[in-house]
């Protein structure tokens, strides 16, 4: 953030915070009233995510998320909003590499709490048999439809953590990551816009041993399926093109994305907007990723 959009947030935190208090002040009952805070952090925190491609409007999302989060850490789905909210956070920002590792890392673990505390998914993990990484994989494998969430952002956000450590690690962590997104898969190709098809394009350029094709072949059912989120075909330059020195489409698909009409959306405005900025980040740099 700029100094001047230091001095507007905090301001905008004070009046934010007095807001928060008194509403708090107007509540009833003392048990009430708690359930009623965290449900108007939560909204907060929904507004201001929903203007994410702001970096302000983001500070604050992760703000009220998180607030709400230490007051409710067993509910299922604002653990997932927060785990989502991280994972923008650290991909999109501007932080240093420590930082977003932190972000990714803390993402990943909300994210797997959720899932592996998920009743529906206890009741399979209880019965499974073998030793605890068994039990573990074999679970992922047959989970239910309805912890698809929780398994993809902690997917993401340890796949993203991983791919700035050394190749052991992500060696390591592979046939997890590949057991967790191939049950998405299996129940919903299409969940956050391809994300599963996405996933295994990435992973696929950080992973030794993998023929490249793989990670092609993923990121070109990705962008067939839902070519209208922008992060498919920016992560495919970003990742494929690059790791395969296609200097050319690397550039032409990028400046695609940025000649792309984003106004006539909704759903996906923010998120597109923020891979626009990416792509032009990427294309200024794009001399020095090809050296």
């Amino acid at each position: 953030m700029t100094l001047i959009n230091r001095q507007t947030a905090k301001i905008l935190f004070l009046v934010l915070t007095a807001q928060f208090w008194l509403h708090c002040a107007g509540t009833g009952q003392q048990v009430n009233a708690v359930e009623k805070n965290v449900d108007y952090l939560i909204e907060q925190g929904k507004l201001h995510w929903a203007n994410r491609n702001d970096s302000l409007s983001l500070f604050y999302a992760e703000h009220f998320i998180s607030l709400a989060y230490e007051k409710r850490s067993e509910d299922f789905n604002l653990a997932i909003l927060y785990s989502q909210v991280l994972y923008t956070q650290a991909l999109f920002s501007a932080s240093s590499a420590r930082i977003k590792d932190s972000l990714f890392q803390i993402g990943a673990d909300i994210s797997k709490k959720a899932t592996l505390t998920h009743p529906d998914f206890q009741s399979i993990y209880q019965v499974a048999q073998g030793d605890s990484t068994f039990r573990l994989l074999s679970a992922i494998a047959d989970a239910p439809q309805n912890i698809v969430p929780g398994l993809y952002w902690w997917a993401t956000n340890q796949a993203y953590y991983l791919y700035t450590k050394p190749v052991i690690e992500r060696l390591n962590n592979r046939e997890l990551l590949e057991v967790i997104m191939h049950r998405i898969n299996s129940l919903n190709p299409g969940y956050h816009f391809g994300g599963p098809y996405r996933f295994f394009g990435t992973l696929y350029t950080r992973l030794p041993g993998v023929d490249i094709s793989q990670s092609k072949k993923y990121f070109e059912q990705a962008l067939t399926h839902h070519p209208e989120y922008l992060g498919n075909a920016v992560q495919m330059a970003e990742y494929y093109h690059q790791k395969k020195g296609n200097r050319e489409f690397f550039h032409q698909q990028l400046s695609e994305v940025i000649a792309t009409d984003l106004y006539n959306q909704s759903e996906i405005l923010p998120e597109n907007i923020l891979y626009q900025d990416r792509a032009r980040y990427l294309l200024a740099i794009e001399a020095t990723l090809f050296e």
